[in-house]
């Protein structure tokens, strides 16, 4: 047990907080709104931002409507690869593992909605962007953390190299030029040692 929390604890704590939040937002639209009805809490909002009951049977953001089961399926691998590539993270690079719970949580957060509804619940809308909710939300920002990772990742690598190429060592002038220099009779023209000068 000791060791499943060591590997699984933060993604487990990211998640879990990504599903109870989607859920409980999408109960309330659910036992508020009827489909497809608009609140506000101020009627000159609702041209720039409002909530809506909203059917989705597709991805996130509405794409692909009609396409559930194959998202469905696809959740379901996403979240398997998740969970079996969380362990080999180390636990320094706490953006990457936070963008994993992220995804994690959004994934099954709307797969709960397509297992349970058969189409996910989309309640925030603002101005013509497509109506989404926590679950996407969380997913688009793991995504772009991710990518921050990624990108911080290959940095170090990036900069080791530009200091070895600019360290001079492996320029031949360079290896000549800090070499030291040694002065011995017979590095020197017409040496003659010691003992053989005349006095």
């Amino acid at each position: 047990m000791k060791r499943f929390l060591h590997n699984y604890g933060f993604l487990i704590a990211v998640a879990g907080t990504v599903i109870v939040l989607d859920q409980l937002s999408k109960e309330w639209v659910r036992r508020t709104l009827a489909p497809e009805e608009i609140w506000s809490p101020w009627h000159w909002l609702i041209p720039y931002a409002r909530i809506i009951n909203w059917h989705n049977f597709g991805a996130a953001f509405g794409i692909f409507q009609n396409g559930s089961m194959v998202f469905t399926i696809l959740a379901i691998i996403v979240s398997i690869l998740i969970i079996y590539y969380f362990p080999r993270i180390p636990h320094e690079d706490r953006l990457l593992r936070l963008a994993l719970g992220l995804q994690l949580g959004g994934a099954m957060g709307n797969l709960i909605d397509r297992a349970t509804q058969g189409y996910v619940t989309d309640f925030v809308s603002v101005s013509t962007f497509p109506v989404f909710n926590v679950a996407d939300a969380c997913i688009s920002i793991g995504a772009v953390l991710l990518l921050i990772s990624v990108w911080l990742a290959e940095r170090p690598s990036d900069s080791k190299t530009d200091e070895e190429s600019n360290d001079g060592s492996s320029d031949p002038q360079a290896i000549a030029t800090n070499m030291p220099s040694q002065t011995t009779p017979e590095t020197i023209p017409n040496a003659v040692p010691k003992e053989h000068r005349d006095d």
